[in-house]
């Protein structure tokens, strides 16, 4: 044990684990995101308020049963840093950190401690195998393992591939995603209370063609949680 806890140290030494926020070394006990920048972390506390700003996004659209986010997202933010490093820089398990920290709040609350499932928003299997993983699964990973539910990731697929959503007003967005997700076994989801995540919600197009798939099943309800929302 002595031998492994030197070894280990000798590597921090010269390959120091980083923050993903602000790229400083990190210090014993610390993980993924260091002491300073969690602290100065944008936390929305939105599971607090069933009527929060994320919720509101979706009103007319959806009847969900509650939606939250854990941080904001603005451009050029520690958030946007951090959300580049898990999506494109292969730290995926930071996400599931996330998810863990996230879940412990979530399960707090009595719009999220009933939900019988979790599912992540999937990614097309062309993006799936280019990026060689899905941040949202990861994310849900956490949530998961924190809140004591099963995540299922092969029932809802997407099975058309879309345009980047980067660069697209709110009703391209939707045009977008219509008919992109498809449900398999259906029967398997019915009267059950899912937990729909994704990454980031901005103007929510992906998560409401998600969630109106799985709306179309008998006795289900449908709540949302992300990593992140933009303003």
């Amino acid at each position: 044990m002595g031998f492994y806890r030197y070894a280990n140290d000798l590597i921090s030494l010269f390959f120091p684990e980083v923050c993903l926020g602000c790229n400083r070394p990190l210090v014993s006990q610390e993980k993924y995101i260091c002491t300073h920048c969690s602290f100065h972390l944008p936390y929305t506390n939105f599971h607090l308020d069933a009527e929060n700003i994320a919720c509101k996004r979706f009103w007319g659209r959806i009847p969900l049963k509650a939606a939250a986010s854990y941080l904001y997202f603005s451009p050029g933010s520690l958030v946007q840093q951090i959300l580049h490093n898990i999506k494109y820089k292969n730290r995926p398990h930071a996400a599931t950190f996330l998810g863990k920290q996230y879940g412990l709040s979530l399960k707090k609350t009595s719009s999220f401690n009933n939900i019988d499932l979790i599912i992540p928003v999937p990614l097309h299997k062309k993006r799936l195998r280019a990026r060689g993983y899905n941040q949202s699964e990861y994310f849900g990973k956490g949530l998961a393992e924190s809140m004591g539910i099963d995540m299922e990731t092969a029932l809802l697929i997407r099975s058309r591939k879309t345009e980047t959503q980067t660069i697209k007003n709110r009703y391209e967005r939707y045009k977008n995603m219509q008919d992109a997700f498809q449900i398999i076994r259906p029967k398997s989801l019915e009267n059950r209370h899912i937990l729909l995540i994704d990454d980031v919600l901005t103007t929510g197009s992906t998560l409401e063609a998600c969630a109106n798939e799985l709306l179309k099943i008998q006795g289900t309800k449908v709540s949302i949680a992300t990593i992140a929302f933009t303003k």
